[in-house]
């Protein structure tokens, strides 16, 4: 399943979204998840009790989280969302704020890492201090803006 596919398919993406809470920002994410029907409401929750036991596992570069669970906690199918914040929030234990969330609900670990692989490639830049972009979707103001951005990114990895 692939990333854009997935955000069309749940309609899944939220732009300039606000929050004041990492659990708020993360309940936007799975919040339009359970609407479509990919994830179980006990994904959430499974979400938010694994940051608060394991701590914020899930921030993977400075200003990006990747919310995620394990697929029994209640992926129907892999999907993914995509939230941006209007102001960044802070997990406890991170110094960099986060503002934008890619929530992954992978049904099993081969498309969860096939997922992971797709959106690495459209943040991806060798030039950044950090090693990533978000700048090209924190300038999204659309659904549209945003599968632009994955697009030329998909075309680029391939040219």
């Amino acid at each position: 399943m692939a990333f854009k596919q997935s955000l069309i398919e749940n309609n899944s993406i939220a732009l300039q979204a606000s929050a004041t809470t990492w659990e708020q920002a993360i309940k936007i994410g799975t919040d339009m998840l359970i609407a479509s029907g990919a994830i179980q409401p006990s994904y959430h929750d499974a979400i938010i009790q694994s940051v608060k036991t394991l701590g914020p596992y899930i921030v993977i570069a400075p200003q990006l989280a990747l919310p995620h669970a394990r697929p029994e906690n209640g992926v129907n199918r892999t999907a993914f969302a995509l939230v941006i914040l209007q102001q960044p929030i802070v997990f406890d234990g991170e110094d960099e704020p986060v503002d934008v969330l890619i929530t992954l609900a992978g049904s099993s670990s081969d498309e969860h890492m096939e997922g992971l692989l797709e959106v690495t490639q459209i943040i991806d830049d060798e030039e950044s201090d950090t090693g990533v972009d978000l700048d090209k979707l924190r300038r999204c103001r659309s659904a549209d803006d945003v599968y632009r951005v994955i697009d030329e990114a998909l075309e680029a990895e391939m040219a």
